[in-house]
């Protein structure tokens, strides 16, 4: 039987906010996590990609947040600029659809700090943001972690990383010892929950395993081409698909703007984004791909971890990621929430024995095909010499 989230026991007022969004009934990670998260337990949560996990946490926060007061109550810490902005998004939306009067901050780098301490000054409950320009607001006091009552580590994996952990234990560190800490990611790692053990009281693991690593819905398949040839090959492929979203992606970031500027150049509207790109240029490229003036979206996997673009078709690996749980994440770009999509490899002979390992360790198939005629079709089998009558 179906968990409801009246027996989640969700406020009338938000489960009719969902209502509204054509949300209606719990996800499994929502229905696991909720709960606990209510009752201000500390929280490991881990689901495939496009599994609600926002909703999953963004429910608790929102139910939990004292209106009354005008002081910062909660703190959600996003690894990348486009994941703040989703969370945010959904933050507003559910705010605006329940009537919940909860107030949310997007706090990120490479954003004018003034602006930023201009809105802290309206105490909003929320802050969502990059873990590096939060604490540097917490010590400049413009952010009182002490008011903080619950604090989420999203794409915990990658936040929990040698590169980013330091400024996360910083944050976590400077709010009170009895605050609640929930940490949410596809893949939590062993190395994450033993970075964070620390931090956290005798936390509850909600762990959704899906049926298969990947989701059903996604079909998978690769092609063969040179390396010099990719590039043509990309926009062969674009032609015989004619879909409207399609995510490409690519490993290093200087190739993103060969790519893009190459399909431009034949008449493909065509986008890029990447780990260091300044934050205008990354919300003009997601509002073009996001409103259709583009069709194609170029990008590495720094600047696409947590994107949530409704609508996207299709994903293309120009390069080939170069671990599993790459390709996974690259995966749950597309065939988010029960539509169907697809993952096409464009390999060279390099590369190809990485197909067999993926694979394997992911336990999907993926299998070959050509382009002929605008189509993809599979390469023709060879004929047996016995097979073959001889002429009379």
């Amino acid at each position: 039987m179906n968990t409801s989230f009246e027996q989640l026991e969700v406020r009338p007022a938000l489960i009719a906010g969902l209502a509204k969004a054509g949300i209606t009934v719990p996800t499994q990670i929502q229905a696991a996590v909720i709960p606990d998260a209510l009752k201000g337990l500390d929280v490991i949560g881990q689901s495939a990609t496009g599994t609600g996990k926002t909703l999953a946490y963004l429910l608790p926060l929102f139910q939990k947040v004292d209106t009354s007061k005008r002081e910062m109550q909660a703190i959600v810490l996003a690894p990348t600029h486009e994941l703040a902005m989703q969370i945010f998004r959904q933050a507003e939306l559910l705010a605006q659809n329940s009537g919940e009067p909860v107030t949310a901050a997007v706090i990120i780098g490479e954003v004018n700090i003034a602006r930023q301490i201009d809105k802290l000054k309206e105490k909003p409950h929320l802050i969502i943001g990059s873990a590096g320009r939060i604490l540097e607001l917490i010590q400049k006091r413009k952010i009182n972690a002490q008011t903080i009552k619950t604090l989420v580590v999203d794409e915990a994996d990658r936040l929990l990383d040698d590169s980013n952990r330091a400024a996360v234990a910083s944050v976590i560190k400077s709010t009170q010892k009895d605050r609640q800490l929930m940490l949410f990611s596809a893949t939590i790692t062993p190395a994450a929950v033993e970075n964070a053990a620390e931090w956290m009281q005798d936390p509850v693991y909600s762990t959704v395993q899906a049926d298969s690593v990947v989701p059903l819905e996604i079909d998978h398949v690769f092609i063969m081409a040179d390396a010099r040839d990719k590039i043509d090959t990309l926009r062969k492929i674009l032609a015989s698909l004619q879909t409207e979203r399609t995510l490409v992606f690519v490993n290093t970031a200087n190739s993103i703007a060969e790519v893009v500027a190459k399909l431009c150049h034949h008449g493909v509207a065509a986008v890029g984004i990447h780990g260091s790109s300044m934050k205008g240029e990354r919300q003009a490229a997601m509002e073009d791909f996001r409103t259709g003036r583009a069709r194609v979206m170029v990008a590495s996997d720094l600047a696409a971890r947590g994107l949530d673009i409704p609508g996207v078709e299709n994903v293309v690996n120009l390069d080939l990621p170069e671990d599993p749980q790459s390709y996974l994440h690259r995966a749950g770009r597309t065939g988010r929430a029960g539509e169907f999509g697809s993952v096409i490899s464009v390999v060279d002979r390099t590369e190809a024995r990485h197909i067999n390992f993926l694979q394997k360790s992911l336990q999907i198939r993926i299998p070959e095909k050509l382009l002929s005629y605008g189509k993809l079709v599979d390469p023709a089998k060879p004929v047996r010499r016995e097979t073959l009558k001889k002429p009379k």
